[in-house]
């Protein structure tokens, strides 16, 4: 399951999407709003995609997992739009028969997806500011 969504993110139900009797771990990465970005106070993040061509990459890092590990079953789960503090803004979840792949794909998945997809974010500070963040924000608007 590859998909981006405007709605907060259900993590049980994502977690729920990779369980399989033939799997003994599942590893979960939940990455959420936090209050805070470089020392100053945050609001909210909100993200912004060329949806297809994201999805396209989702998919391709999902196939390129498959190639290299053994697992049961991946779902990757982005957030678009406007997330609060404390609210999932992606969830990864990864089963596998033994723990260690679920563990190494869950984490190849997550530093890929920041560093390849398009998908941009931008941070809400609590002093009215708003400003883009991260590499993918600064290939936005070059």
């Amino acid at each position: 399951m590859v998909s981006l969504t405007l709605n907060p993110i259900d993590i049980r139900s994502v977690v729920d999407g990779v369980t399989a009797p033939e799997s003994g771990g599942i590893d979960v990465f939940v990455g959420t709003t936090r209050n805070h970005a470089g020392g100053r106070s945050v609001n909210l993040l909100e993200y912004e995609a060329y949806e297809p061509m994201a999805i396209a990459m989702m998919e391709r890092l999902e196939a390129e997992a498959r190639r290299r590990w053994t697992v049961n079953r991946i779902a990757i789960v982005h957030r678009l739009g406007k997330v609060p503090v404390g609210e999932a803004s992606v969830v990864i979840a990864v089963s596998s028969a033994h723990r260690n792949e679920a563990f190494e794909v869950c984490r190849f998945l997550i530093d890929s997806l920041k560093k390849e997809v398009p998908i941009w974010k931008r941070e809400h500070f609590t002093d009215g500011t708003v400003e883009w963040s991260g590499v993918a924000a600064e290939a936005k608007h070059e």
